[in-house]
């Protein structure tokens, strides 16, 4: 009898340890298939102290262009204008069509300014946002455009010290939420605090730029693409119009380029004509290249272009300067093999083996390794130092080792570039300390039947890897909880009680949305509907959505009054109506399949 529980303690013990590592692969596969793709906010102060300190509105240009940097499809941006409050705000839109992009820089447009400044409502705001909308598989960061300045209002009861208070815990929430934060001064008046915004870009992760210009654009906006996505500018030589087309070439690497954004930037409106490798002339714009114009610049985005060298033709205004950016997007990571442990000896030699993935499939014999150079970095944990060691690149991928030097504790990984592209894997730490090596002697076997307890321990392996296997389905669970997505779209009206006018149905999708939006965000977080946060959306079963209300607002439907605290489905074509108590409106919202 003993011998058969045995048996099937063992054969439980093998099938444990067979799907942990199966359940961790399934994580692994998960981490790996994260994208380049960006979720950003712009915030852009607003107060009447930008009228000197961008007097241009640089920063509305600045705006623009990054959104015309950003990928076709995929990307999602948002848009806060503040002053002491926020002025306006856009909530987090996912980029699926030319005409978002459109929307969003006539959103831009539309801004106005007001009285008063305080940072930290718009840094605040926007880490909120990211924190409850961004898409947990793309990279989220915030792009403040300000002169770094507060002008707080004297009739109210805030002080400098509440504002840097809340300053702070801003910066805390991002840099914990992993959020850089990149900084643009705008300085045309000289007045730019240059000390506050490098300190709010160096607490988060981000980088700090200043400009009294528009002519720096490209190159600001392309260096915050390249630290961001871990690409690299290529640099292309300014030149001087002549009233002349005049050649620019521009050599794409290799087929792996996921998109190539040319930025023009000129005092003057510029002609563009292009070419490609093979000669022939591109219609600009088409559905490969797209083409995008402001006051200050002009860009081209080409969309997986053939490698090889392309010619951009340029006519510009005689004498005119013409800068030119050039920044190539990857959809591109860098990925290293497991190590055999995470425990060594002194002596130890760890093999290293690197290569390129997409999609989390490697690249095989890619041209993209043919001007690649990697190199090791061990960072010994206890001293400090880094050593970098050159690896081999075989083709089709990289291989290096580091003998262990001492029994010290360690950070390893691998940096990959060219003159266009930066990756570098996740830091792997490993202990090379006698306490964390590995034992070297075997481990005595006892016969089963002379210890009658020996099932003891495998009992308690087993409960422990079925704890740690329950514990794995719960959290996959979990992630699958929260990045399930929606389907359909809410049409939305707002009826002012007071005059009895309806706004325009507003359609909003929700397939940019995964996990849960609250009805605040598919408001468009307007501050006066701000009582709406705390009502929540979630994907449900069947094509149905779960309204759960956690505020004072009642929830509608069919003339009744409904509990929602706990979940209320909605199935598609239904309506529900949201009187508001702290303004005179009633929201109106039908859930369309």
């Amino acid at each position: 009898m003993l011998r058969k529980q045995q048996f099937s303690l063992r054969i439980l013990l093998v099938l444990s340890v067979l799907l942990l590592p199966f359940s961790l692969r399934m994580q692994e596969v998960a981490a790996a298939d994260a994208s380049s793709q960006i979720d950003a906010m712009l915030v852009v102060d607003a107060s009447n102290s930008m009228k000197t300190s961008d007097p241009d509105k640089i920063g509305n240009e600045a705006m623009k262009m990054f959104i015309d940097m950003l990928s076709v499809q995929g990307d999602k941006v948002g848009i806060i204008s503040y002053t002491d409050q926020i002025q306006r705000e856009k909530a987090l839109l996912e980029i699926q069509s030319a005409a978002d992009k459109e929307d969003l820089k006539q959103f831009i447009d539309q801004l106005d300014r007001g009285p008063y400044t305080d940072t930290s409502v718009g840094i605040k705001e926007a880490v909120k946002v990211l924190q409850q909308g961004a898409d947990p598989d793309h990279e989220p960061i915030i792009v403040l455009l300000a002169d770094g300045n507060n002008d707080l209002d004297e009739a109210t009861t805030r002080t400098e010290e509440q504002s840097a208070q809340e300053l702070e815990q801003a910066i805390t929430d991002a840099n914990q939420s992993g959020i850089p934060v990149y900084t643009i001064g705008l300085n045309a008046n000289g007045k730019l605090n240059k000390d506050a915004l490098a300190e709010i870009a160096k607490k988060t992760g981000g980088k700090a730029f200043s400009t009294n210009t528009a002519d720096d654009l490209p190159q600001i906006l392309s260096e915050i693409f390249a630290s961001h996505l871990k690409l690299k500018i290529v640099p292309i030589q300014s030149m001087t119009g002549n009233g002349s087309f005049q050649d620019v070439v521009i050599n794409v690497p290799n087929n792996d380029v996921l998109e190539a954004n040319i930025s023009i930037m000129s005092a003057q409106a510029v002609e563009v004509k292009l070419t490609d490798p093979t000669g022939a002339s591109q219609t600009i714009p088409s559905n490969d290249i797209l083409y995008s114009q402001s006051k200050s610049y002009s860009l081209l985005k080409l969309l997986k272009p053939k490698s090889g060298d392309w010619t951009l033709q340029v006519k510009g205004v005689n004498k005119d300067k013409i800068d030119i950016n050039l920044v190539f997007n990857y959809d591109i990571e860098l990925t290293m093999d497991p190590l055999s442990s995470n425990t060594f000896k002194k002596g130890d030699n760890i093999d290293i083996t690197s290569y390129l993935t997409s999609s989390g499939q490697k690249l095989q014999n890619s041209t993209l390794y043919q001007d690649m150079n990697a190199k090791l970095m061990v960072k010994d944990v206890d001293s400090g130092d880094t050593q970098e060691i050159e690896m081999t690149n075989t083709g089709d991928g990289f291989e290096g080792s580091y003998k262990v030097a001492a029994e010290h504790d360690y950070e390893i990984s691998v940096v990959a570039e060219d003159s266009s592209l930066y990756r570098e894997t996740p830091v792997v730490s490993i202990s090379a300390k006698p306490g964390g090596a590995s034992p070297t002697k075997p481990t005595p076997v006892v016969e089963e039947e002379k210890d009658p307890f020996a099932i003891v321990p495998i009992i308690g392996g087993v409960i422990a890897l079925a704890a740690v296997l329950a514990a794995i389905y719960f959290i996959l669970a979990a992630v699958k909880k929260a990045n399930r997505g929606f389907v359909g779209q809410m049409v939305i009206e707002i009826r002012d009680e007071n005059t009895g006018e309806k706004t325009y149905p507003q359609y909003k999708k929700l397939n940019g949305f995964k996990g849960k939006v609250n009805l605040h965000q598919l408001l468009q977080l307007a501050p006066e509907l701000k009582e709406t946060e705390k009502i929540i959306f979630l994907p449900s079963k069947n094509d149905r959505l779960l309204l759960k209300n956690g505020s004072t607002v009642n929830i509608e439907k069919s003339g009744r009054v409904m509990d929602a605290s706990k979940g209320l489905e909605i199935k598609g074509s239904d309506r529900i109506t949201l009187p508001l108590q702290n303004v005179d409106k009633t929201i109106m919202i039908e859930y369309l399949v």
